[in-house]
């Protein structure tokens, strides 16, 4: 059994369809397709299915890509073992994460890696990528280190990716600085129902966050808009057309903004900041120093 042919199983189960394995391994779709037939005739049992258009795992190859799986854990720890033993340069780790900790903290972690001593440092290459909850997993193929995010009550990251939490950060109530509810030093649910609300796009987790106001109310919430990115809900809110959930520390508004941040006295409601990788990646010392360094960055701001 041909560890590549493996590879490129479990690449099929990650990515979805051989065009997006061929497109990520730089390869033409007959030869991902050529690849697969041969590791099927080699274990003698169905490991893909057609699914209209698209090939799909069958149960025997999503059982075979998960031992993939832990092949390619053992091979990493071997070729880690190897690079420690030479004495390798530190090698290059790859970071995304949505555009709030995205400016929050890729900053300060780029000042803290050049300003540390020790051993070579790894260059880290950020990348961007604000997506949907349930797409964050799929972004460890492309990136070593992926800051997701997600409510409490979401269903749990998959098994196929290693978790490592980073903080929990409430959302509290964001209004315009002349709103009369503006100075006080907290609202209750009752207070803001009957605002115009900004709210995200459904499938995001600060879409799902107004819910969770909204069940507390017993009734929906008047959303007239319908905003992901933060700077613009935030440019609306201080236009005092509407309120939003905004983050308490990677969204906390600077002095003039016209914003102010108001957190909730009858309702917990945040969200979970986690790192999500694949299980081998982990054994990298490169990528390890890199995530100890994130978790300090994000550790440095209030918990609550």
């Amino acid at each position: 059994m041909d560890l590549h042919q493996l590879f490129v199983l479990r690449e099929l189960g990650e990515r979805g369809s051989v065009a997006a394995v061929a497109r990520a391994l730089f390869v033409s779709s007959s030869a991902v397709s050529q690849q697969l037939s041969t590791l099927q005739r080699s274990t003698g049992v169905a490991l893909t299915e057609r699914s209209g258009r698209t090939l799909v795992l069958t149960p025997a190859g999503t059982a075979l890509a998960a031992a993939a799986t832990t092949v390619s854990t053992a091979m990493a720890g071997a070729e880690e073992a190897v690079a420690r033993f030479h004495d390798e340069p530190a090698t290059p780790v790859s970071l995304s994460a949505f555009h709030s900790a995205g400016l929050a903290w890729f900053g300060p972690l780029l000042s803290r890696l050049a300003a540390s001593d020790g051993p070579a440092l790894p260059p880290l290459r950020c990348g961007d990528e604000d997506v949907a909850r349930s797409a964050f997993p799929a972004l460890v193929a492309d990136y070593d280190l992926v800051v997701a995010h997600r409510l409490p009550h979401d269903p749990f990251w998959p098994d196929r990716v290693t978790v490592t939490p980073l903080i929990y950060e409430p959302l509290d109530v964001a209004l315009a600085a002349g709103h009369p509810l503006a100075g006080r030093s907290s609202v209750s649910v009752a207070d803001i129902t009957n605002e115009a609300w900004i709210a995200g796009h459904p499938g995001f987790p600060l879409a799902e966050a107004v819910n969770v106001v909204a069940a507390r109310a017993g009734r929906p919430l008047r959303i007239e808009h319908r905003i992901n990115e933060f700077f613009m809900a935030a440019s609306v809110v201080a236009s005092g057309a509407a309120i939003a959930l905004l983050p308490r520390h990677t969204m906390a508004p600077s002095p003039g903004s016209g914003l102010v941040l108001v957190p909730f006295n009858d309702l917990r409601v945040g969200r979970q900041i986690d790192v999500l990788s694949r299980p081998e990646t982990l054994l990298r010392a490169s990528v390890r120093r890199v995530l100890d360094e994130l978790r300090a960055v994000a550790g440095a701001r209030p918990a609550g």
